[in-house]
């Protein structure tokens, strides 16, 4: 009897563990939604178990291959260039990594990925010109990962600088570009424990340095920006005494220029493709040209006496943010300076914004930026917001939203060099002004006496067919008031 019984057992294991294990075969077909050959059902229990092993092997560890295609980036930009990839076939990625830089004719785009996977394919090299639409890499995506359809892909707009920056942390959101991503990286720095002092709790680079030197008590350099240079007598009876080799500042280091005896041919693209765009729209505009020079002395001292309290507040404060400030009150009194002529030269759009754009010269070429909504900013926070967009400047890392919805322009050309220029307008912008060096001239005063005078040039340009002479003239008067009377701002400051 126990003999019967432990056969019957044995048939009935034997029965269960078959039926169960024919189902999980069913199964591994369904999820791999693959057509898989029949495994040869064999008496020996050791090789059937092998099999059933070795296909489970095989469907866990492969997932879809998915083409990564680039998105429209918005703005009616067809093509970008790629500038870097950050990843090569057979690294692998997790979601919010970043794949590649590409640059339009308007800024650098990062890409970042929305998969967690394996790179198969890159498709472009360097320098090559990737088209919306078409595919970047192909990404073997994990089994375990969810795929997000084709068309989702496709559809969903890049994300520029100040986008894809977010990065969800147990629920905190961190924002950073990916190269002070890298830099927190290289030193094994967390984000979440760094505090972000740029626009909405952006980290900086300047904020994983200081959180780098506090960690090791590191004092770190200044960070060196450009600004409108005063020369003073002062500054220059302090530098006198020091003749000391250390203190003489060495010549700044230039490339020595090859010369190879050949003519060289390249393509246009990226920024400079973008300037014969914009320049080539410029020429239809009829330009009208006005100067003027402004004695910038009483705004030289009130510089000087905040230039300490913003330090300290961290902020870096030049002359711009009171010259963009005085132009933003100006603004308000003459609209039209604040506009913008359709293509059919029948409307006129008055900006309710004053997004204010500084022409800056970076590695990348001339670009402009802006300071958004600068009528509703005091001169400290305009002052923030440049330091941040020159920091952005700087590295090459201003995006679209830095670079677009601009509706009136200064040109500081001073901080290089020169007086007067012949500043082209912006389409569609109708105003731009162009700022010269500050110099130390002699002037005459109220009572007749020659006095030292920090003059400052500037050169307008504005588009004749809706501004006439007598407004440009009203509007740099009034701009000029501004400066040379900087207490007079405090009556109409909001």
């Amino acid at each position: 009897m126990a003999a019967v019984t432990r056969g019957s057992f044995t048939a009935l294991r034997r029965l269960l563990t078959h039926q169960y294990r024919g189902r999980c075969f069913r199964l591994q077909s369904l999820r791999s939604q693959r057509v898989l050959p029949l495994l040869a059902v064999t008496r020996d229990r050791d090789e059937w178990t092998f099999s059933c092993r070795t296909l489970h092997a095989t469907v866990a560890s492969r997932g879809p291959i998915v083409q990564f295609k680039l998105s429209d980036i918005g703005e009616g930009i067809m093509e970008v260039t790629v500038k870097e990839w950050y990843v090569k076939e057979g690294d692998k990625v997790s979601q919010f990594d970043s794949i590649c830089e590409v640059q339009s004719d308007k800024a650098s785009v990062t890409i970042t990925s929305r998969y967690d996977g394996v790179i198969k394919r890159l498709y472009y090299d360097v320098d090559g010109t990737a088209l919306v639409g078409k595919p970047l890499v192909d990404i073997e995506t994990e089994s375990s990962s969810e795929v997000i359809q084709e068309e989702d892909v496709v559809e969903t707009p890049a994300m520029a600088r100040e986008e894809h920056t977010h990065q969800e942390i147990k629920g905190h959101k961190t924002q950073a570009t990916p190269a002070v991503r890298r830099l927190a990286m290289e030193n094994n720095i967390k984000l979440s424990e760094v505090v972000g002092t740029g626009k909405d709790g952006r980290i900086l680079k300047e904020d994983i340095l200081n959180y780098l030197a506090k960690q090791t008590g590191a004092i770190l350099p200044p960070t060196p920006v450009h600004e409108i240079q005063t020369p003073g007598p002062a500054q220059v009876a302090a530098a006198r005494p020091v003749s000391t080799a250390a203190a003489i500042k060495p010549p700044p280091t230039t490339s020595k220029p090859v010369f190879t005896g050949k003519d060289v041919t390249e393509p246009l693209k990226g920024f400079h493709k973008a300037m014969v765009k914009t320049m080539t729209a410029a020429l239809m505009i009829p330009h009208f040209g006005y100067c003027d020079e402004v004695d910038l002395s009483r705004l030289v001292a009130l510089r000087g006496e905040l230039r300490s309290v913003a330090e300290g507040r961290g902020v870096k404060l030049s002359y711009m943010p009171f010259l963009i400030k005085a132009a933003s009150l100006g603004l308000l009194h003459f609209p039209i300076l604040n506009s913008s002529l359709d293509d059919s030269c029948q409307n006129i759009t008055y900006k309710a914004s004053h997004n204010i754009g500084l022409a800056m010269d970076t590695s990348q070429g001339l670009l402009v930026p802006n300071v958004k909504n600068v009528q509703l900013l005091s001169v400290f926070e305009i002052a923030q917001e440049l330091n941040r967009l020159q920091g952005l400047g700087s590295v090459g890392q201003l995006g679209t939203n830095e670079l677009s919805g601009g509706t009136f322009t200064l040109s500081n050309i001073g901080s290089i060099g020169g007086t007067y220029a012949k500043p082209v307008i912006l389409p569609s912008q109708v105003a731009i002004g162009a700022l010269g060096k500050i110099q130390v001239l002699p002037r005459f005063d109220a009572g007749g006496q020659v006095v030292p005078a920090h003059i400052m040039t500037v050169s307008w340009s504005a588009d004749h067919r809706i501004i006439d002479g007598a407004t440009m003239c009203r509007f740099s008067n009034l701009w000029k008031e501004y400066l040379e009377r900087p207490a007079s701002m405090v009556l109409d400051l909001k």
